[in-house]
């Protein structure tokens, strides 16, 4: 796992860069796609290098890591509604190629392995966005999720609805109880974690997720097992490590050609 800690202006145009090579090498690379306020500036800025100089998604596809269950089609917290307006919208990429967990599916277990065999018929995600909640969740894969899940139905932790009832106009009675979510195990193929977290309010998660052992209370551990994992925080979220000058000090002194 590589540790990057940056200025939270900078954090978004190191994610995109990552996007940007993978996207120019292949055209047609699978995107797995975030939603909540971490992505945010990510997609802020591959939609200014879409327009300003001509970053094409056109062959792509794209995977959402969860949905809510049993929001309408137009609801505007539908994520597969909010990708389409922070960020597919506004690019060269037709709807589609595009995916979301059915949140409205009759036979859940059925949507959810079909969502799995959709990933793996598209050759596997090659960047997975992610972002961390303060309870260490990624995805919806609350505290107590199997290292080894794949998608499925969760129910959402209360501290989870809490965090995103401003999103609901601060009401928690109108935040679902439950999502689907690709499980950890799934998310553990794409063939690169790209996690950003700002701010002092994630500081605890991100030291149990780089420093703490690996562990279902917090989910995001999982990622210490991975080939290819990427952590990008400012300075608030990295406040409780203990290694700090040493991630500081490696990414100094990393090679130009690696990259991230």
């Amino acid at each position: 796992m590589e540790v990057v800690i940056l200025p939270p202006e900078d954090l978004a145009m190191e994610a995109a860069n990552v996007v940007e090579i993978q996207l120019r090498r292949n055209p047609s690379s699978v995107l797995g796609l975030a939603t909540g306020s971490s992505p945010l500036a990510i997609y802020q800025e591959l939609v200014r290098r879409h327009r300003e100089e001509g970053l094409s998604f056109a062959q792509a596809r794209g995977f959402l890591l969860d949905e809510y269950v049993g929001l309408a089609p137009e609801h505007p917290q539908r994520y597969r509604n909010v990708i389409a307006e922070e960020f597919s919208d506004h690019l060269d990429w037709p709807a589609e190629r595009i995916q979301a967990p059915d949140g409205l599916a009759q036979d859940v277990p059925g949507a959810c392995a079909q969502y799995e065999r959709d990933i793996k018929a598209a050759g596997g995600v090659d960047i997975q966005l992610l972002g961390i909640g303060t309870d260490g969740h990624i995805g919806f894969n609350e505290p107590g999720s199997s290292l080894a899940s794949r998608t499925r139905i969760k129910s959402l932790a209360a501290q989870t609805r809490k965090d995103n009832a401003r999103f609901f106009d601060g009401d928690l009675e109108q935040v679902p109880r439950h999502c689907l979510t690709q499980g950890l195990g799934t998310i553990s193929q794409a063939r690169h974690l790209l996690l950003v977290a700002t701010g002092e309010q994630k500081a605890t998660a991100v030291r149990h997720l780089v420093e703490g052992p690996v562990s279902a209370r917090w989910p995001a551990t999982v990622m210490q097992w991975h080939r290819h994992a990427t952590v990008l925080i400012d300075e608030a979220a990295a406040s409780e490590l203990e290694l700090t000058e040493y991630y500081k000090q490696t990414y100094a002194s990393k090679p130009a050609w690696q990259g991230l």
